[in-house]
């Protein structure tokens, strides 16, 4: 595939998209239609397949146009970013860091992370895809986003895994919940509790069900959600006790809920950074990746 197309090919190609249709895209570019038509049309011929579906009453990505527009975005973004710092406003660490990240990660974790960065370098901007553990893997292989934050365990040729965080599942309760009042608990007890899970379609509780089943221990669950912030809600509600990664749970001064460990030794998943091995990351994502690195590695 021979590659030659001018970035005002891609701002026509994400109007369309951002705007609905060809009318209003080119109205907003100050272009004709059928110069705007020629451009989509320049790019399509580069990447060798239809990027828009065009029909009476609507225009709609197809599915390689789907994958191409987030490339399409951090390629543009990019090159923005660049042109500042070649106009000398380097110095004022501009900049923009894509990421997929799995959500149990994006509740207290990533924002406490991004709380440093962001007091080194208030300018650089912050995308997050907070993905489930395989599609963030297939966030990262496509160029979606410069890296990842996820589980322990990817089989993907294409991609590297550093470990960074051991992170132990706990249980979460009521602070007036009778276990609220143990220190310890072991996973057999819990066979008799009220219990909020996720769903079995996440990557948290294969991870726990198949180490228990090692135990001999099968856990009831009387609800499945699917995010965990659900299930904190269930749990404040008094509706049961929920078991899931420390990192996804409230700082220890939260009003309502208290964690209490489990098991000897405990179940835990391994969070880390996901990386495409022949990719190269942004000045910015380089940061943010060593500040990662230096602050969290196990």
């Amino acid at each position: 595939m021979r590659i030659n197309f001018e970035l005002n090919d891609l701002r026509a190609f994400l109007a369309v998209l951002d705007l609905g249709g060809f009318h209003r895209a080119a109205e907003h570019l100050g272009m004709s239609q059928p110069a705007l038509s020629r451009r989509i049309q320049a790019l399509e011929q580069m990447v060798g397949s239809p990027l828009l579906e065009r029909t009476t009453r609507r225009v709609a990505p197809t599915t390689i146009g789907a994958t191409f527009a987030p490339l399409a975005r951090r390629l543009l973004g990019e090159f923005e970013d660049s042109l500042l710092a070649m106009a000398g406003l380097g110095e004022r660490q501009s900049g923009q860091i894509t990421l997929a990240c799995v959500p149990t990660a994006t509740f207290y974790f990533l924002p406490r992370a991004i709380e440093r960065f962001n007091a080194l370098y208030p300018r650089i901007r912050f995308r997050i895809l907070d993905l489930s553990s395989n599609d963030g893997l297939q966030s990262v292989s496509r160029g979606e986003a410069e890296f990842g934050i996820n589980l322990a365990g990817s089989s993907e040729a294409d991609l590297t895994f550093t470990p960074m965080i051991d992170d132990p599942f706990v249980l979460a309760c009521r602070r007036d919940h009778p276990l609220a009042q143990r220190d310890h608990l072991s996973w057999r007890e819990l066979e008799s509790q009220t219990l909020i899970g996720v769903s079995r379609a996440s990557g948290n509780r294969t991870i726990l069900e198949t180490a228990l089943a090692k135990q001999n221990i099968r856990l009831d669950f009387q609800y499945e959600v699917n995010h965990l912030t659900t299930s904190l809600g269930l749990v404040e509600k008094g509706l049961g006790v929920s078991l899931l990664p420390r990192l996804a749970t409230p700082p220890d001064d939260h009003p309502v809920i208290i964690t209490r460990p489990i098991g000897n030794p405990p179940i835990q998943r391994t969070i880390g950074l996901v990386e495409r091995r022949t990719a190269r990351l942004s000045p910015a994502a380089q940061r943010f990746r060593d500040m990662l690195i230096e602050s969290w590695r196990v």
